[in-house]
């Protein structure tokens, strides 16, 4: 699978560990490496600045994807590629996934796993097929991926959707994993029709609408 541009959802905060930071700014710089575009929140705060500031210092393209409310706070981050402003979180959250064909996510809290389990949602209804995953780390989300296999073993989740998850500690692997990813082709959620107004621009062979301010 081709992948030029990844979103990544995590967290405004640093975390109380430094490895969170550093691993977010690696990150960052994986990507850039590998001339990959980073859509993220557009923050200048938290693992969320790490990242852009990973990826802007290894000469990466960064857009950033920011509610007009945050604009009063001054949180946007003034270095990046591309800056939109958007009305809501929704608005944010779909953005972000218009503009990426893949989704990672760091450790974070609420927000973050509200918005990646969305994306995660919509890969299991087929609404995409893009790769969806976590850099778990120091093993912060073992607990969640405990939680994926009781959902299995409880008979709530298929075992085929629980393959749309892809899952590493190492930032190459996860990468690797990403751009060798095949879509599940069977499961009761599963539509053989991506939608249109959910997949990157790439994948429909249209140019998304610039709303940059």
């Amino acid at each position: 699978m081709e992948i030029n541009s990844i979103a990544v959802f995590c967290g405004s905060s640093s975390g109380m560990d430094p490895v969170y930071r550093e691993k977010a700014y690696a990150l960052g710089q994986a990507l850039a490496k590998r001339k990959i575009r980073l859509v993220y929140g557009g923050s200048n705060v938290g693992l969320m600045r790490a990242v852009a500031d990973g990826a802007l210092e290894g000469s990466g393209k960064v857009v950033g994807v920011l509610p007009r409310f945050f604009q009063k706070r001054e949180l946007a981050h003034s270095s990046l590629t591309e800056l939109l402003y958007v009305d809501t979180m929704h608005e944010r959250k779909y953005k972000m996934n218009y503009l990426s064909d893949g989704v990672i996510a760091l450790p974070g809290g609420y927000g973050t796993l509200e918005e990646f389990f969305e994306m995660l949602t919509w890969a299991q209804l087929g609404l995409h097929k893009k790769p969806v995953a976590i850099l778990n780390i120091q093993g912060f989300y073992d607990l969640l991926i405990v939680m994926v296999y009781r959902m299995v073993a409880e008979g709530f989740l298929q075992e085929v959707n629980k393959k749309l998850l892809l899952v590493s500690e190492d930032i190459e692997d996860l990468l690797d994993q990403m751009r060798t990813y095949q879509p599940p082709t069977t499961g009761k959620w599963i539509s053989t029709d991506p939608d249109p107004t959910l997949t990157s621009p790439r994948e429909h062979n249209s140019n998304f609408p610039s709303d940059s301010e």
